[in-house]
This record gives C-alpha cells, sequence and structure tokens, in this order.
C-alpha cells in the first residue's frame, strides 16, 4: 500500500481550514495543523512532511535541511521573509507564494489611509467627540485632492490597483520600481521617476516593494529627510522597509505630518512603541490583505499549489522555479 502524502500546514492564524482540507482531498493527502513558532517546534511538526504551507513559522537552513521528504512550501500570502529560498532551492524545494490575492483590498486599505489624511478624519474625529462643532479652524490647511502628488514606492499588483483609483480622484501619480518600464506605467496614467523626485514632490509616498535586502530600511533617516514636512508616509507592505526610530523622530520632531501602518518591524507591535501615542498616525494590524473573499481565495490557492506538486506538476507561482522537482526515496 503507497503511503499517503502528508501536508503541514504549519501554523496559521485563521478560523478554519476546511477550504484547504477541501481542496487537498484531490490527492487523498494527510492534513495536520500545527502552532510552529520555533525553529524546534517547525522540524517537529514537519519532520515527515511531504508538502508544507506555512504562515510566519521559520524555514530556515537549519530547519530545511532536517525536513528530508519536502517537495513543496507555499506561504499563505506574497512575503517570504520567514523562509530561506536559497536553502530551499540548493535542496531542490520548490517555494511558493500567492500573488495578487489581496490587491483590491491592500489597494483599498492603503487609499482609505490617504483619504483619511487628506480629510482630516482623525482630527475631525477627536474634535467632535470633543464637544466641538467646527470644520475650518479644526480642518485647516487642508488642499483639494487633485492638487495632491501620490508616491508609489514599487508598481506591482497592489499599486497597478491603487494608481487608477487614485487617478480617478484626480491626484497625480509617481512611481519608482526597477522592473517596470515606463510604458507599463504610462498605461496606468503614472510617471516613472527616481526614488529621490518622488520623495521630494510626494504629498503621500506609499510602500509596495518587497523586503529584501535591498529595501530594508530603505525609509531611513536621510530618505525621510528628502520628504515635504506636509506629506505622509503610507506603508501596507513590510515593516522592515521602514526605520521606525528615525520615522518616529521626524513625526515627533514636527518633519513629517503623519504615518499611516498597517505592518511594523516588529508584530505585534510592541506595547512600550511611541508610535501608539502618536496623535498622527493610524495603526493597524497587518489587516489591508483581509476581506472574506481574499482570504477564502489565499487558502484555496496555496492548497491547489500543493495539489499540483503532489500530483507531480509544477506550481505556478514558485519563486525559485528551477528548484524542482525534488527526488525523495
Amino acid at each position: 500500500m503507497s503511503r499517503r502524502p502528508k501536508v503541514v500546514i504549519a501554523d496559521c492564524n485563521f478560523p478554519d481550514t476546511e477550504i484547504e482540507r477541501r481542496e487537498l482531498s484531490a490527492v487523498d493527502a494527510e492534513v495536520v495543523v500545527g502552532q510552529a513558532a520555533t525553529e524546534e517546534a517547525t522540524i517537529e511538526w514537519c519532520a515527515d512532511a511531504d508538502a508544507i504551507i506555512v504562515q510566519y513559522a521559520p524555514l530556515t537552513r537549519r530547519v530545511l535541511e532536517q525536513l528530508p521528504r519536502v517537495r513543496v512550501i507555499v506561504r499563505y500570502g506574497i512575503g517570504l521573509d520567514n523562509v530561506d529560498v536559497p536553502a530551499a532551492t540548493a535542496l531542490g524545494i520548490w517555494v511558493v507564494n500567492v500573488p495578487g490575492f489581496c490587491k483590491e483590498e491592500v489597494a483599498a486599505h492603503a487609499l482609505a489611509m490617504v483619504l483619511a489624511f487628506a480629510r482630516k478624519l482623525l482630527v475631525l474625529d477627536r474634535s467632535v467627540r470633543a464637544g466641538r462643532w467646527e470644520t475650518v479652524d479644526v480642518m485647516r490647511p487642508s488642499a483639494r485632492l487633485s492638487t495632491q502628488t501620490l508616491g508609489l514606492v514599487g508598481f506591482g499588483a497592489t499599486a497597478r490597483v491603487l494608481a487608477p483609483a487614485s487617478r480617478a480622484l484626480g491626484m497625480r501619480v509617481l512611481a519608482v520600481a526597477p522592473h517596470a518600464t515606463v510604458e507599463t506605467m504610462a498605461q496606468y496614467g503614472v510617471e516613472k521617476v527616481t526614488l529621490e523626485r518622488l520623495l521630494r514632490e510626494s504629498d503621500f509616498v506609499s510602500l509596495h516593494a518587497p523586503l529584501t535586502a535591498e529595501t530594508r530600511r530603505m525609509i531611513n533617516a536621510e530618505t525621510l529627510g528628502l520628504m515635504r514636512p506636509t506629506a505622509y508616509l503610507i506603508n501596507t507592505a513590510r515593516g522592515g522597509l521602514v526605520d521606525e526610530d528615525a520615522l518616529i523622530a521626524a513625526l515627533q520632531g514636527g518633519r513629517l505630518a503623519g504615518a499611516g501602518l498597517d505592518v511594523c518591524a516588529a508584530e505585534p507591535l510592541p506595547m512600550d512603541s511611541p508610535l501608539r501615542g502618536l496623535p498622527n498616525v493610524i495603526l493597524t494590524p497587518h489587516s489591508g490583505y483581509y476581506s472574506d473573499g481574499s482570504l477564502a481565495e489565499l487558502q484555496t490557492r496555496v492548497a491547489q499549489e500543493v495539489v499540483r506538486v503532489l500530483r507531480g506538476e509544477r506550481p505556478l507561482n514558485a519563486v525559485n522555479p528551477s528548484a524542482g522537482p525534488r527526488q525523495v526515496s
């Protein structure tokens, strides 16, 4: 009798995994759900796994070298901060993500933060709650959105939803992305510029870049110093893109008007973080990806990628397409 393939969901904070189980039944997979928060726990849960679905569990080189059967790792989401992709590639393990599953949600989240700042919703709300009923004195100065510039750092799937939505409101949109062409950006009504020019000219800077060695802390004291003191920073991408100490200093020193942060360098945001006490900061708990529809799509697509590999097929969205298939005895 042949062995049933084993799929380990290394960690997951979703309400249930019924969608994954339904999809994985197509290959009669044994599905095990763990809560692996450390390397040791990940090794324990995944030791005899043929495939791993992972959210935050650490899949480091040390861990991967002790998982002899794994053929594919699929991450719930887009970022791969917790997966050692070069190590997986060297071992012949495909690493797969799910691009685009939440592009509408994240674009809407970023735009909501832009609009909240542009329309002074935070200060208006606090003013009304304090017993005032005033507009001009509270909102001044306020510019028409059609006179404002949005700068997009990165021009992937989310930015390509956000750009036309912002343009529909009359905003001028700039973008910086090393792999997007001038012609591609022009199709979305966006001007390709350098990072320095984007920071100098934008009223809102929205981050949509992946977290890599090159982009880590790309928003730091130097780059924040290029931004206008009336400008706002929006981050719905990865917390590690921003030097939080430099951001806090800029906000406290009046060198930046505000920040909308859905992601932070450490999550959950530490209770003693000064960001919690700043009135010109919007904080949300890495929730930009979420809607009922996006979560269902994510759970479906991760399981479908595993099914493809267990059937001997290639995954659709391998970030290391040359890695597999791994030969397992």
